[in-house]
């Protein structure tokens, strides 16, 4: 079954009420209140209210309980905007748009949330694995296989020096020139 609360022309603008309205969509109603009530933000209170107004929608008038009321929907439409005028320099004036919005909040006693303390147990072959310990074959063929060393016989150019790529110096080392006195 599903509940709704709307709260119609609300004195904030849509887009600042629906950056809290996408934080508790799918929460529990509990846990929705508890994320708003920490909210600094004023669209948080608004929210909050048309929140409490649903739930209590959800016990008196379809006898529901409150732990299995989870936010199906919250929604937040435009409403009317109102104009007003700054007087603004030299006899100007500058509009000043008011908006509105409408928060619309369905709850539905439909989905039970699970709780969050019970996963399924994982295979032994998947913890070592993921754990990066090696089965007992895997570890004795690689201490039987021997190891390569690579040495490097190249003797390094004792004229060139390395520069970073890019640069613009040359790349042999420049020779002391005697300075005149």
């Amino acid at each position: 079954m599903q509940i709704t609360s709307t709260y119609r022309y609300a004195r904030i603008s849509a887009f600042k009420a629906r950056e809290v309205t996408r934080e508790i969509q799918g929460h529990s109603a509990s846990a929705a209140l508890d994320l708003l009530t920490f909210s600094p933000k004023k669209a948080a209170e608004i929210v909050k209210k048309t929140l409490k107004s649903a739930i209590a929608n959800a016990e008196n008038n379809a006898a529901l309980r409150v732990d299995t009321l989870l936010v199906k929907e919250a929604v937040v439409g435009e409403g009317p905007t109102f104009k007003r005028f700054r007087a603004r320099a030299r006899g100007g004036a500058s509009p000043l748009r008011k908006r509105t919005s409408h928060i619309r909040i369905v709850l539905s006693d439909e989905l039970v949330p699970e709780p969050p303390g019970k996963r399924p147990k994982r295979s032994q072959a998947a913890r070592e694995g993921s754990t990066g310990k090696k089965s007992k074959a895997k570890a004795q063929q690689s201490a039987t296989e021997p190891v390569a060393e690579v040495a490097s016989e190249v003797e390094p150019d004792a004229t060139k020096v390395d520069a970073p790529a890019g640069s613009t110096e040359p790349a042999t080392r420049p020779e002391p020139t005697e300075q005149k006195e």
